[in-house]
């Protein structure tokens, strides 16, 4: 039986979502191992003179704990 713990990380990016994801699994993946997937809580951008200016996620990190 495996036991797994969800971590929630903040993460941003100035090209897409997708990669404001993929940047939270690279950095979270420096300290923590074993991570099996990630769920994309919420998505937010930061807005300046009309145009997106930074993509914005919450996501939580599930991983198992060995």
């Amino acid at each position: 039986m495996a036991i797994l713990k969800v971590i929630e990380v903040l993460s941003n990016s100035e090209k897409s979502w997708e990669d404001a994801t993929k940047k939270a699994v690279v950095n979270a993946s420096k300290t923590v191992k074993n991570i099996r997937s990630v769920y994309v809580q919420e998505q937010s951008a930061v807005v300046k003179d009309g145009e997106v200016e930074e993509f914005r996620v919450n996501v939580k990190i599930t991983f198992e704990i060995r």
